[in-house]
This record gives C-alpha cells, sequence and structure tokens, in this order.
C-alpha cells in the first residue's frame, strides 16, 4: 500500500456516482489511518465499479425530441435558467407540458447522470402515468431509464436517469438518505396542493441547498402564488408558461333538495346527447365527473349502468382501484366514455379526450379535529382555483363545456386557495417522524 495508490485512488472519486462518494471517502480515510492490502484492494475495486456504472449511465444518454406543446416554445429560457439557478419556479398552466418536459429539459443539461433526476407527485396514479408517458416519449421502458417507486412497488432500474415517486416517498428517503445524495435534480411538482409532506419537503430542501450547492430545484404547479414560493427560496427566478386550452363554457346547476346527484349526472348527460343529436356532432365527447369520494363514485357509477345509454362506457377513477383498473381510463375506446372520478384527475394526471366536465364542487379534505382529537375527511367545497382546474380538464383538446352542481354565488363566496394541509393537520406524528 503506497501513498501513491491512495492519491489515485482519492482523485478518481471524482467520476464515482454522487451516492457512492462520501462512503468510499471514508473507508479511503479509515485506510490511510489503519492500512490494509487486501481492504484497499478491495475499495479499488469498488471505486472502478462506480465509475463504470456512472459511464454507462452517461452513454446511455437518449435521444429527445420535443412535442408541440407550450413549454417547448420557452425551451431556451427554462434551459438557462436551470442551468444559472440552483432553484426554479416554474408556473405552468394546465395543458403546459411541464410535468413531462420537465425532465427531458433536465437531460439535456446533463442531469441525472451524477444522481437521479427525482419527479414527485401527489399520488401513486399520477407518479405510474407520468412515468409510462416520459419512458414512451425518450424510447424507453418503465423500470430502465425512467423508473417509478410508490408505496409497496419499485421499478428503479440500475442505469435508471429519471425516478417518478410520490412526495411523501422522497420524505421517507431522508431517514436513510440525508443529503439526497442519490438525486442530482429535485421537480417538486403540484407544490399548490400544499400537502404535509410538500410543505416538509420544501422546508427540509431549502435547509439542505447550502450543503449540496450542486443540488438543482424545480418547484412547478398549475395555480401557486409565485412570490411567496420565490422567496421563501431567496428571491429563485419565476418563469410562467401559458397553457394551451380552449375556451370552455360554464353553466351553473344548483343542486335541488329533492333530487338526487346520480339523477342530476344522468340528465347532464341526456342533455349532453340531445344537443350532440341537434348539432350533428359524433357522440364520441367524453365525459368527467368529478366525484367526492369513493361512496357517491360506486353509487351513481350503479345507477348509471342501469340506464340506457347507447355507446357509453363508464369508468370509475379512484386512487385505491388497482392499476390495471386505473389504466382502462387512457385505452383507446369506441362511442362515449364517462369517467366518474375523485379529485385525483383534478390536477395529477389528465384523462384524454375529455369535452364535457360536471363538477359536484365537493372533495373530502382532511382535518384535524381538535374537540375529538381524530384526523376526519368530512365533505366540503373546493376552492375557486380548485374549481377552475376541474373547468380546464374540459378544454384540453377541443372547446369545452363544464356543468357546476351548485349556483354562481356560491362559487364566489369561496376562497381563492385551498387552506394549505399544515394548518388543518396534526403535526405530532410527522414532528416526532422527523
Amino acid at each position: 500500500m503506497t501513498e501513491q495508490s491512495i492519491t489515485t485512488l482519492k482523485q478518481q472519486l471524482t467520476d464515482c456516482l454522487r451516492v457512492d462518494r462520501h462512503r468510499l471517502r471514508r473507508r479511503l480515510e479509515k485506510l490511510q489511518q489503519h492500512p490494509n492490502d487486501n481492504a484497499l484492494e478491495k475499495l479499488a475495486s469498488d471505486i472502478t465499479n462506480s465509475i463504470a456504472k456512472r459511464a454507462r449511465k452517461a452513454a446511455r444518454q437518449p435521444q429527445l425530441s420535443w412535442p408541440n406543446l407550450p413549454v417547448v416554445e420557452q425551451l431556451d429560457t427554462i434551459r438557462n435558467a436551470i442551468r444559472d439557478h440552483q432553484v426554479v419556479v416554474l408556473a405552468g398552466e394546465t395543458g403546459s407540458g411541464k410535468t413531462t418536459q420537465l425532465p427531458k429539459i433536465c437531460l439535456e443539461l446533463g442531469r441525472g447522470i451524477d444522481g437521479m433526476i427525482g419527479h414527485t407527485q401527489p399520488r401513486r396514479l399520477a407518479a405510474r402515468a407520468v412515468a409510462s408517458r416520459i419512458a414512451e416519449e425518450i424510447g424507453s421502458s418503465v423500470g430502465d431509464l425512467v423508473g417509478y417507486r410508490v408505496r409497496f412497488t419499485d421499478h428503479v432500474g440500475e442505469d435508471c436517469l429519471i425516478k417518478l415517486m410520490t412526495d411523501g416517498m422522497l420524505l421517507s428517503e431522508i431517514q436513510s438518505d440525508r443529503f439526497l445524495d442519490q438525486y442530482d435534480t429535485l421537480i417538486i411538482d403540484e407544490a399548490h396542493e400544499r400537502s404535509l409532506n410538500i410543505d416538509f419537503l420544501l422546508g427540509y430542501i431549502r435547509q439542505l441547498l447550502p450543503k449540496r450547492p450542486d443540488l438543482k430545484v424545480i418547484i412547478t404547479s398549475a395555480t401557486i402564488d409565485h412570490e411567496r414560493f420565490a422567496k421563501h427560496f431567496a428571491g429563485a427566478p419565476v418563469i410562467e408558461v401559458s397553457g394551451r386550452t380552449f375556451p370552455v363554457d360554464v353553466h351553473y346547476r344548483p343542486a335541488e333538495a329533492e333530487r338526487e346527484l346520480s339523477r342530476q349526472v344522468e340528465d347532464i348527460l341526456r342533455e349532453i346527447e340531445q344537443l350532440e343529436r341537434e348539432q350533428g356532432r359524433p357522440p364520441a365527447c367524453d365525459v368527467l365527473v368529478f366525484l367526492s369520494g369513493e361512496r357517491d363514485i360506486r353509487e351513481l357509477h350503479h345507477h348509471l349502468k342501469r340506464c340506457e345509454f347507447r355507446d357509453t362506457e363508464f369508468l370509475p377513477l379512484y386512487a385505491r382501484l388497482s392499476p390495471q383498473e386505473q389504466q382502462r381510463v387512457f385505452a383507446p375506446h369506441r362511442g362515449r366514455r364517462v369517467v366518474l372520478s375523485t379529485n385525483v384527475a383534478e390536477t395529477s394526471l389528465t384523462v384524454p379526450g375529455i369535452r364535457y366536465v360536471i363538477d359536484a364542487g365537493t372533495a373530502r379534505i382532511s382535518r384535524y379535529s381538535v374537540q375529538s382529537k381524530v384526523q376526519r375527511l368530512p365533505v366540503e367545497p373546493v376552492s375557486k382555483a380548485s374549481a377552475e382546474q376541474r373547468k380546464g380538464r374540459s378544454g384540453r383538446v377541443m372547446p369545452g363545456v363544464c356543468y357546476r352542481l351548485y349556483d354562481e354565488d356560491d362559487f364566489n363566496r369561496r376562497p381563492a386557495f385551498t387552506e394549505p394541509e399544515i394548518r388543518r393537520t396534526n403535526l405530532a406524528a410527522v414532528i416526532l417522524q422527523m
């Protein structure tokens, strides 16, 4: 064991994967204090393997193509901002393409080689769907260059460049990877939802940035208070990207006390059929119905299946469905498709081919009861921002129509944004975990 071999290994550490460097450096320091030829040989082999893995990832950089999306029109602006700043806030409206194109922009800048590009989503369904879409666009398969990790499922390969996951999964990884060394870029998507996980992640990442000057962080959302997020990260630049949406007509249909929700939805579907017959439009425009929870979805699904709608398929969509059932909403089909969904389809993923939206205007929102000391899920009216997001789902591919099952005065009285979860939940468990 010579001093020259130690110096050589030290120089080689910079060519290793980021996640391996700290561990290998500590082993090298111990060997300097307690020399051991066998241990040095094993360390040299591990360093060589890490360098080979990094070189293999660099060699597998995919050829990138850019679809016609609004975010691509500002490609140079976004690319320069990511290159020149450690934190970038991207405010992209629904339909801008930010979720699928941002990881590709990071790949073009050479990110994903030292460590993976971590991309968080609020829901498991969205993480799986986005991973499939990005893998398709770069000509790979899920689990190879693009992987995802959610609760009970891990499809991340050795050469993975982009890793989709839920924000809760990234938060849990901090326990075993305090400096998040396995990532060289983090994309925090749908930050406007202000879930407890997202708020804790943003707080932790802000403290981590001075210790990880090589780490790039991109915060994105459709409805976001840009200035507050930028101020939180010491004046990070804000880039606004317009969405590609068609005009949407809004019709208010206040609920009648004596009529059930299922009857109202049935009447609107029959009205849509009648309008399309009168206008001569082919009856293939899909409908997205927003409901508050699984129980409402099951009841409405059961009711509509008994109604005689021609060439119409009814599909439920909520988080507890199996991945196979959830994927059915993306499959090609004949006739009309009516998707009965919770707020999972509000921002987390885009259901294709939607022209009509029926919005019940409610959602189950987690709230802590101080009196009973219990975390509850009461049904509450959604905020204006959420209602506008739901409306925007009908204007992605053609001019749309949004039916709101409440009156305009009710909409105007609603708060602008949903109250952050950190202000309506019990923090004891999270504080103990952190």
